[in-house]
């Protein structure tokens, strides 16, 4: 049964979008997800590009490219599908299954796209259009102030490590573990010579911006201490 949300008809387009390569090794008569995903990414592309071309007549280019990579990117995409409960009906060979690819982040927002692809093919753009902002709206709001790279927390803390340090944060892996098909990485990012944060992740990318966050978690904490320290020697003044 489709979820409600989806506004697909077809079944058979449904099972083919839920439908991962693993699974057609041995049953090569079955069409999985890879085309409908090559084409909803596409699809997905044009609307997010459309639309914060016409909302935003001031950016330029580059702003315009920041915002909507933000939006369309492995994690929005992966958590869209998550609250759509897709991961409930993604068909994966026992390996792929046993190894938690239901929760992987690169299927989820694969299985999203496809079902993009899909849905343009049996209703067309509008429908397609309707679906894709309807569902990523949570992620298009947050880049409407200009904060067009949210997730982007190496860079935010680049920026802040400037400013207050005048220096450029470091990253080093300290462990990396798990087995090959889900490698792990824990990574620690330096001020000066100091961890300031430690994150972990399934790439060095992905636990580089988990430390980053970390890191910018701790500067705004000491900051929030600092003025009440303040505020509270005013008070004695």
């Amino acid at each position: 049964m489709i979820p409600k949300p989806i506004p697909l008809k077809s079944e058979s387009i449904f099972r083919i979008a839920m439908r991962h390569r693993s699974v057609t090794a041995d049953s090569p008569d079955k069409e999985s997800y890879e085309r409908l995903e090559f084409f909803g990414d596409s699809v997905l592309g044009l609307v997010i590009a459309q639309y914060l071309y016409e909302t935003h007549p001031t950016w330029d280019q580059g702003m315009l490219s920041k915002a909507k990579s933000s939006i369309v990117q492995e994690g929005p995409l992966a958590a869209t599908a998550l609250r759509l409960g897709l991961d409930q009906f993604v068909e994966l060979s026992y390996s792929e299954e046993s190894t938690g690819g239901k929760q992987r982040p690169s299927i989820l927002a694969d299985v999203f796209e496809a079902i993009i692809g899909g849905i343009y093919l049996e209703s067309g753009l509008e429908s397609a259009r309707w679906f894709v902002l309807e569902q990523l709206k949570e992620f298009i709001e947050r880049v409407q102030s200009g904060d067009v790279n949210p997730d982007d927390y190496k860079s935010k803390l680049q920026e802040a490590a400037q400013a207050i340090w005048r220096t450029t944060p470091q990253y080093r892996v300290i462990s990396e573990y798990g087995q090959a098909h889900d490698r792990k990485f824990k990574v620690q990012v330096l001020i000066e010579g100091e961890v300031m944060g430690e994150g972990e992740g399934r790439s060095k990318k992905e636990a580089e911006q988990v430390a980053a966050s970390d890191a910018l978690s701790i500067i705004e904490n000491n900051r929030n201490r600092a003025k009440l320290a303040i505020q509270e020697d005013e008070r004695f003044l």
